[in-house]
């Protein structure tokens, strides 16, 4: 009798410690009890009743991701090529991801794939190239929403590739050659442009200094003339002056008159009658001259 409860308490002990579990970090198990859902475990201690219950998953909570292999997809204007992508993810709910979907990546494979044709079928080859981020997000979120009934949260889709034909590429890169060299030529043409601007601009200034050089030149010349016939005024007034105080007005009006036939006598006349009163204003000028040299 002493051996048969000694055996059966080990054996009660031995169904106790088999019934003891620890989930560790970063995971969650689903328990069943009598073939149906019972409990979803967290990080800790638990006790599990041996016989009845069951762990029927283990479900890690850290991110996972997707890797693709290159798919398929033909685009709006008929070019087919090949993309390939990448889906993170994370179990959001660990009783979903166990009874919502036999095999969870199986289905995201599937799902991704359809999900890439229809986006990319609704975009042109250019818009495909040059719109990554939009095809991410529209990829991202319709996944997103599909695999919330599976427990699964779709953090974010990343497109690494986009392939095209190798026809495709050859036109691209002919396209690309003759932008650069179009942009090129534009730029050659300015810089010929700002040459002739430049150019023009110099000449302009040019012909403008010469043009100012030419009116200070003129305005001096003329300054020049006028301060002489300035000159030679100021000297006849201060001669007629003289004359006036030495013979008066009169003798300065005879005086004007002798000037007067000194230039009749300088035409062709061979003769020249000279009144009496002005061969005496004649020598007093002559006297006057002589008194006035030094």
């Amino acid at each position: 009798m002493y051996y048969v409860l000694l055996g059966l308490a080990g054996f009660i002990l031995i169904l106790i410690t088999l019934g003891i579990k620890i989930v560790p970090q970063s995971q969650s198990w689903v328990v069943e009890r009598l073939g149906g859902y019972h409990a979803t475990w967290e990080v800790g201690f638990h006790i599990m009743i041996p016989f009845l219950d069951r762990i029927a998953k283990k479900v890690s909570l850290k991110e996972s991701l997707f890797d693709y292999e290159p798919q398929p997809v033909i685009t709006k204007d008929n070019v087919t090529m090949l993309v390939d992508s990448v889906v993170f993810y994370q179990i959001a709910d660990p009783k979903l991801y166990a009874y919502g979907v036999d095999n969870p990546k199986l289905a995201i494979d599937k799902l991704t794939t359809t999900t890439l044709r229809n986006v990319v079928g609704e975009l042109e080859l250019d818009e495909t190239l040059s719109s990554r981020d939009t095809i991410n997000g529209k990829l991202r979120s319709i996944l997103d929403d599909a695999t919330d009934a599976w427990g699964i949260k779709v953090n974010r889709v990343e497109v690494k590739n986009i392939d095209p034909p190798d026809s495709i590429k050859d036109a691209m890169e002919k396209q690309m050659r003759a932008e650069r060299e179009r942009r090129a030529a534009i730029l050659a043409a300015e810089g010929e442009k700002q040459s002739a601007i430049l150019k023009a601009e110099g000449e302009k200034q040019s012909l403008i200094l010469a043009a100012e050089a030419r009116k200070e030149a003129a305005m001096r010349e003329a300054e020049g003339e006028a301060a002489a016939i300035l000159a030679v005024q100021k000297s006849t007034a201060d001669g007629l002056n003289m004359i006036k105080l030495a013979v008066g007005i009169d003798g300065a009006l005879k005086l004007k008159s002798f000037e007067a036939l000194q230039k009749v006598a300088d035409g062709q006349s061979t003769k020249i009658i000279i009144p009496s009163d002005l061969q005496s204003l004649a020598g007093m000028v002559a006297g006057l001259s002589e008194i006035g040299k030094p």
